[in-house]
């Protein structure tokens, strides 16, 4: 059974941002239920839910340095769905509305990763595997290998980073490394480890000094090796790619299943799907949208950001809004896009709702009201919306990027294969090609209900990508037992001498004492 510990800054149910969290909230079910020992450890934040915070046991309390500081660390844990989580508690470093984006987020996460490896002694768990998940945790391999890598309990631990989106590097002040993280400048800040155009880079230690880096999809793996893709760090991931892999993420089905959601209005599966279109009807109505199940509705639940194509959809607005569709927007972001989905809605009220706002609920009824999903990204490690949105029914129009090229295929007629349309370069135009075919598609029932089946019975939960990680896990394991096994060979065979004999061997032979001559003869 291999036995793994999984570090990151948040995981569902207790705090999520963002895909991070969908994936350290569920990817340990699925690695548990395949018969590893996978527990995840987390920042124990001010703001996890009092339904949680409330359940969580206090078990061991102890001090921590980071850098010159001696900081409190307490160490709490809470069973949950059959997974043992373990929180690091400090109030003065988590206790604050939020998770990220303060002035010493370097030194937060700094403590939360020499913390983890501080408490690992007084865990119930002895890990083989530590796995780190983005920048917030990924100088832990750095630590480990720095302050531990000594100590007989700590040798055989093994590493794993995964890169769930380059973008977030955790950049600092050179002065971090010495400061907060105690290692030696003249070693760690230099251009192969930590040092990164004169700051400090955390995702880069731990993409240097892990035993394996990991991203969430396979495009994905091999775009971040590319000039294009690899923001900065492409030289040392191409340097790496013999322990790089791409695993697709994937989503948890017990989590997201439109026969057993309490979020959405009518339950459906794939025999039901007229009560998709229920949803559909009440989602119209509740928008104040024109009820009617023959107009395609356009859904898009995301961040409100560059990355994910709002320029494209801004640029041809005037062309998408003269097709006969509706479309609905959820989500926040910068200001300046929020801006411009506020004038897109002031421009067409009947045809577009927009909610400048999060919601799981409501999330969840446009997944299962929405016709087409639309998510133009400009890039994608893996994408987890358009999962969902297959599940639900509903057909994703993507650009080919990341791990939307590895799930979203388009659909051919001549072979009634694909689940979505895809379109390649990052340009409006191509884009609003791709919604005019989708939509002509949409006005043939037949075909558009292959193309729906399709999407809902593809298999995008966490097995195969489990069984991937476990995989890596083992190759590691397997290392470390050799590694191990060499190094024992290498040691030089004990010599058995008493401490007479051992003096006597240090002496001119004229000052050799006779009982000492008598003995090493006797020996011989």
């Amino acid at each position: 059974m291999k036995s793994v510990l999984f570090v990151a800054s948040e995981a569902l149910p207790f705090v999520k941002t963002g895909g991070l969290g969908e994936v350290v909230g569920s990817l340990p079910k699925e690695l548990n239920r395949q018969g590893a020992d996978v527990r995840v450890v987390l920042p124990k934040y001010g703001d996890i839910p009092s339904e949680w915070r409330d359940k969580i046991v206090h078990i061991y309390d102890t001090n921590v340095y980071v850098g010159w500081r001696k900081q409190h660390c307490g160490l709490a844990k809470l069973e949950h769905d059959g997974v043992t989580y373990y929180f690091i508690d400090n109030e003065s470093y988590f206790k604050r509305p939020g998770y990220y984006g303060y002035y010493d987020d370097a030194e937060r996460f700094a403590f939360f990763c020499r913390a983890v490896l501080e408490v690992l002694p007084h865990m119930d768990f002895k890990p083989e595997i530590i796995h780190c998940h983005d920048w917030q945790t990924a100088i832990l391999p750095v630590l480990l290998k720095a302050h531990y890598s000594h100590i007989e309990e700590y040798r055989r631990l093994r590493t794993v980073v995964t890169i769930h989106n380059l973008q977030y590097q955790g950049i600092f002040d050179s002065v971090v490394v010495g400061d907060l993280l105690g290692l030696n400048e003249e070693y760690y800040f230099t251009s192969d480890k930590l040092e990164f155009y004169g700051r400090a880079n955390f995702l880069k230690g731990g993409i240097v000094f892990a035993d394996a880096v990991t991203t969430v999809s396979e495009s994905y793996a091999w775009e971040i090796t590319t000039y294009e893709g690899g923001k900065q760090l492409d030289g040392v991931l191409h340097s790496r790619q013999d322990n790089l892999y791409g695993i697709l993420n994937g989503i948890d089905y017990e989590y997201y299943d439109p026969e057993h959601d309490d979020f959405i209005d009518v339950p459906y599966g794939q025999a039901s799907l007229e009560h998709k279109t229920e949803n559909k009807l009440k989602l119209q109505e509740r928008l104040d949208l024109k009820v009617d199940a023959n107009i395609p509705l356009v859904g898009i639940a995301s961040r409100l950001v560059a990355a994910k194509g709002l320029d494209l959809i801004a640029g041809v607005l005037d062309e998408i809004m003269s097709l006969d569709v509706q479309l609905v927007i959820l989500g926040t972001g910068e200001s300046y896009y929020e801006d411009q989905v506020r004038w897109a809605k002031s421009r067409y009220p009947d045809k577009i709702a927009a909610n400048i706002f999060f919601d799981e609920a409501f999330s969840r009824r446009i997944y299962a009201g929405a016709d087409i999903y639309l998510m133009p990204s400009l890039f994608e490690p893996c994408g987890i919306s358009q999962l969902i949105a297959m599940h639900y029914g509903a057909v994703p129009i993507v650009r080919a990027t990341g791990g939307l090229k590895d799930t979203v295929q388009p659909y051919s007629e001549q072979s009634k294969t694909g689940n979505g349309f895809c379109f390649f370069d990052y340009n409006a135009h191509e884009m609003l090609y791709t919604i005019e075919k989708a939509v002509a598609y949409y006005k043939d029932p037949e075909l558009w209900q292959k193309i729906v089946h399709n999407g809902m019975a593809a298999d995008y939960s966490w097995r195969r990508s489990a069984e991937k990680y476990l995989a890596v896990y083992d190759e590691l394991v397997v290392k470390a037992d050799l590694e191990e096994k060499q190094a024992r060979e290498q040691e030089p065979e004990p010599v058995d001498l008493d401490w007479g004999n051992l003096v006597a061997m240090t002496l001119p032979p004229e000052q050799i004492p006779a009982e000492f001559e008598v003995e090493m003869t006797m020996t011989v």
